[in-house]
């Protein structure tokens, strides 16, 4: 299968109800990617260098954020939305997704101490950072944010 960005889906679980992000103009799970929104306008030898550059972009953004025990952001990873998008509790009682299901994100999950870690998750417009412990449990809004 053949990708705007360059990534190997060949391990992928989804990779037979998926036709691929070429074949749907940048929107595999008929959502967003943000890896897609990057190359937007790109000559596909271009794709890699302005795919770098969003990423380096995003990793400061997060960083810059100084969150307090959050190991340095290094790396980000295409994650689609409907394996990050958890339910926040609020304080009402009620539970609310910050996500779409059907989007690609940029993102990572980093080690807070043994029994939580950070979820960081980036799209085009908007930055989420949450703390959860095990399986997503227990999640917990840090910064969710309009990108620069």
């Amino acid at each position: 299968m053949k990708t705007i960005c360059g990534a190997d889906c060949s391990q992928c679980q989804y990779q037979e109800k998926c036709p691929g992000c070429i074949a749907t103009n940048g929107r595999p799970f008929s959502g967003d990617c943000l890896l897609a929104q990057c190359c937007e306008g790109c000559y596909r030898e271009e794709n890699s260098k302005k795919i770098k550059k969003c990423q380096d972009q995003i990793i400061a953004e997060f960083n810059d954020l100084h969150i307090k025990g959050m190991p340095e952001v290094k790396e980000l990873y295409a994650l689609n939305g409907f394996f990050v998008n958890l339910e926040y509790p609020l304080p009402n009682g009620t539970k609310i997704k910050l996500l779409n299901d059907n989007d690609i994100y940029l993102g990572n999950q980093l080690h807070q101490d043994q029994e939580r870690c950070f979820g960081l998750v980036a799209s085009l417009s908007h930055l989420l950072v949450v703390t959860y412990g095990d399986k997503g449990a227990n999640p917990e809004i840090l910064v969710y944010k309009k990108r620069k």
